[in-house]
């Protein structure tokens, strides 16, 4: 079955695109990335395309998800934006991917070392990005809040964004939370960490899922 068809995708469980990226991750960390025929892939996709997961991310230089998840052209539909922040347009791209392209998964990716949570923290004001951080301000004030909690995270306020990303897609569209609702997406949140390649998938939504 080729791998970048509709039926391949058809038959792939939101469970196993999270194995497929976990295995992705651990073969990035360890040095053993697949050796990617990128002009197979480009003539494999040129008519059409069937990403099996969508990820929201940062826009950081270091945290290409077809890299750090060591997966190639056609496999991830990848929506970059400082601060792995959620509005309109981005729920709209969520919408696309998992309704009418088919993705299975859908991750809210954040990372240690951020810049935009940094200048958050800062109280940075300057042009249109006052706006962005501003979304990032309930996250700082979250993690505060739950600096007693149990889990020690290596940056809590990268954790908490991504919790409300997560919470803003979920009650921002109908269509994502339908699809999830049914059991035809899983859900995760997931840190990167900058210091060792490491993703922390620390809230799997796919076990609540057929």
């Amino acid at each position: 079955m080729r791998k970048h068809s509709k039926e391949y995708l058809a038959n792939l469980t939101p469970s196993k695109c999270y194995n497929i990226l976990v295995e992705g991750n651990q073969r990035f960390v360890n040095n053993l990335s697949t050796d990617h025929d990128h002009l197979e892939m480009v003539n494999e996709t040129r008519d059409e395309q069937y990403p099996f997961a969508v990820v929201l991310s940062c826009m950081d230089s270091r945290t290409s998800v077809e890299l750090i998840f060591d997966q190639g052209l056609g496999d991830l539909f990848s929506i970059r934006i400082a601060g792995n922040i959620v509005n309109n347009d981005i729920l709209a791209s969520l919408e696309y991917a998992v309704k009418y392209v088919g993705s299975k998964l859908l991750v809210v990716l954040g990372h240690t070392e951020c810049g935009a949570i940094n200048s958050a923290k800062k109280g940075v004001k300057d042009g249109h990005i006052s706006q962005l951080l501003n979304k990032i301000n309930p996250a700082i004030t979250k993690a505060m809040l739950e600096q007693d909690d149990a889990r020690i995270f290596p940056d809590p306020v990268a954790y908490t964004n991504v919790e409300n990303s997560l919470e803003e897609i979920i009650s921002g569209s109908d269509i994502v939370k339908d699809l999830f609702s049914k059991g035809e997406i899983g859900i995760v949140g997931a840190v990167y960490n900058v210091d060792n390649g490491k993703v922390d998938f620390f809230k799997n939504l796919t076990k609540k899922v057929k």
